[in-house]
């Protein structure tokens, strides 16, 4: 996937760019009092999808489920303040590149040396400018977007526009010790498409490469949730990992793939499982303890994808550690 940030009003590129990914920019707004909420609501609902927190708690998971794009925290909060909620932020690998502003009636050098410090980028005070307020959000936004799209060029394979391996490994890293922190499960898929090789040597290599482009497409179509990831994970391969997900839901979500692309109806003549394009997959789950690694859970979908090939291919098989 390739998007061109022109040379238009920097304050409008965010929003923009987001548009043609189909979705508005997403802001989580945190405030134990209901009225400011309401006010900075007003100011966003219209361009924004905006979610709400009223505590810190509250907006750490908002921030794990959602994944907003920019957050305005308020600082003082009953419980866990904004200043903690941010070092938070900052501590989580899948998180920490979330611009935090914050918003508070504090308007001294120290409060917005310490939000600073903690890894905030803006110190906005109350009362605030609604012009301001929207001017701030839209600029910082750009400036995620910007660093997000250099770095995701470095992620994204270039045949089938899906992340690449070396993402995946960095991902999977990430999201083994979150589930470790969470005592959450971890589900893994690797796919195969079967007899690829046959595939290129009867229809060519150039209809190979747009048939994993459309082997990419299909198993991308079945994510719903934004924390899924899909993956080449190497020649007719691809991977997902998929937080918080027991077998059963992993081994559900894997059928719907093979099933998808078995309905796309893509000619494969000379397959040894039907005439058209099919895929095998091994699928594991794992709640990391401590002592366990990343690996297990490769080297299980690993062997889950020979049992399913083993079995006459076009078919899923799995196994919880």
């Amino acid at each position: 996937m390739s998007m061109h940030i022109s040379s238009q009003e920097p304050a409008m590129q965010a929003v923009n760019a987001l548009q043609q990914l189909g979705r508005k920019p997403r802001l989580l707004i945190v405030d134990d009092q209901a009225v400011n909420i309401q006010a900075l609501y007003q100011v966003f609902a219209s361009d924004y999808q905006v979610f709400m927190a009223t505590s810190g708690p509250q907006a750490l998971t908002i921030c794990r489920e959602k994944h907003p794009d920019l957050i305005l925290l308020d600082v003082q909060m009953p419980g866990v303040d904004g200043y903690e909620v941010c070092r938070q932020i900052k501590a989580d690998p899948l998180l920490q590149d979330l611009p935090v502003v914050f918003v508070t009636a504090h308007s001294d050098t120290q409060a917005a040396t310490q939000g600073l410090e903690v890894g905030a980028v803006d110190f906005i005070s109350k009362p605030f400018t609604p012009a301001v307020v929207r001017a701030r959000v839209k600029t910082h936004l750009t400036l995620k977007l910007q660093s997000d799209l250099l770095r995701q060029m470095v992620f994204i394979d270039g045949l089938t526009g899906v992340y690449n391996r070396r993402y995946f490994d960095e991902r999977l890293e990430a999201e083994f010790q979150r589930a470790r922190r969470s005592k959450s499960t971890l589900a893994m898929l690797i796919a195969d498409v079967d007899f690829f090789k046959r595939y290129n040597d009867h229809y060519g290599h150039h209809s190979g490469d747009e048939a994993l482009r459309a082997v990419a497409r299909v198993m991308r179509a079945q994510l719903k949730r934004p924390a899924d990831l899909l993956s080449r994970y190497g020649g007719e391969e691809f991977a997902c990992i998929l937080p918080d997900t027991p077998l059963e839901g992993a081994l559900t979500l894997a059928d719907e793939m093979e099933q998808a692309l078995r309905a796309a109806h893509i000619p494969h003549a000379t397959s040894g499982v039907e005439p058209i394009l099919t895929m095998s997959i091994g699928v594991a789950t794992l709640q990391p303890t401590p002592g366990r690694v990343e690996a297990e859970l490769v080297v299980a979908a690993d062997e889950q994808l020979y049992v399913a090939k083993s079995r006459g291919r076009g078919q899923a098989s799995g196994v919880a550690l």
